[in-house]
């Protein structure tokens, strides 16, 4: 009776450890996924040939740009600051979503029913090749589309309060990358935000998975100049992407 069992036994162990190495075979020929929200620089270095320029003449038009601000828009904007300039770095991601970010992509506006382009936040998005997956949501994308996201322009990532809760630049660099390869093009804009602290990025494509990435001059959104500037530097992409639609 013993040996029955402990025949039966044994072959239930046999045909475990058939199933967990045919699970571990499978495992090592997926293609591996990364996502955009944990993605890194060691990430990107293993996948992609990136660099980063130290160039900043690309950024001549864009953020030299010469829009200017009315009274009310300036009024807005000193008051956003006096309201939130006390607790801009302690806020949590959606207290400085709701409270900073979103009353100054709302002013700017980027939806237009007429030429069918929105701002979408938590913007789902993949890219997929033999090699990888690039994969997860985007905190925010203006797009082609009204109702489902048809083309990517523009991203900002993300709205953390501190870099030691991720270092976002890693995060928009791969949406950035995902985006200049779903759309074809060679160049892609964008921004990340630590705290108070913007930085604008353009990602070019130079050969297949090679690229290289600018990033601006930091812009303190508590004090009123670079508030203004940030505003500018929105402004002007959205008449870019109403422009290019």
């Amino acid at each position: 009776m013993h040996s029955e069992i402990e025949s039966k036994l044994l072959k239930e162990i046999d045909e475990l450890k058939r199933k967990v190495s045919m699970l571990e075979n499978k495992d090592e020929n997926q293609i591996p996924t990364y996502q955009y929200s944990k993605i890194r620089d060691a990430d990107l270095k293993k996948l992609f040939d990136i660099e980063r320029s130290l160039d900043d003449i690309i950024f001549d038009e864009w953020l030299n740009n010469k829009i200017e601000i009315d009274n009310s828009t300036e009024v807005f904007l000193k008051d956003l600051i006096e309201d939130n300039k006390s607790l801009i770095e302690s806020y949590g991601e959606e207290d400085l979503k709701v409270n900073f970010i979103v009353p100054i992509l709302n002013k700017i506006r980027f939806k237009s029913y007429e030429k069918k382009v929105r701002a979408f936040y938590e913007l789902q998005m993949t890219y997929k090749t033999s090699r990888f997956i690039l994969s997860g949501t985007a905190d925010f994308a203006v797009c082609e589309g009204l109702v489902d996201s048809k083309k990517p322009y523009f991203f900002i990532q993300e709205f953390k309060r501190g870099e030691e809760y991720g270092n976002p630049r890693p995060q928009l660099l791969a949406e950035l990358i995902s985006a200049v390869e779903l759309n074809g093009w060679k160049f892609m804009k964008g921004a990340y935000i630590i705290g108070g602290n913007w930085h604008f990025a353009i990602l070019e494509k130079l050969d297949i998975d090679k690229y290289r990435y600018f990033i601006s001059q930091n812009f303190d959104s508590t004090k009123m100049d670079d508030l203004k500037s940030i505003y500018k530097n929105l402004s002007f992409v959205k008449n870019e992407i109403l422009a290019m639609v």
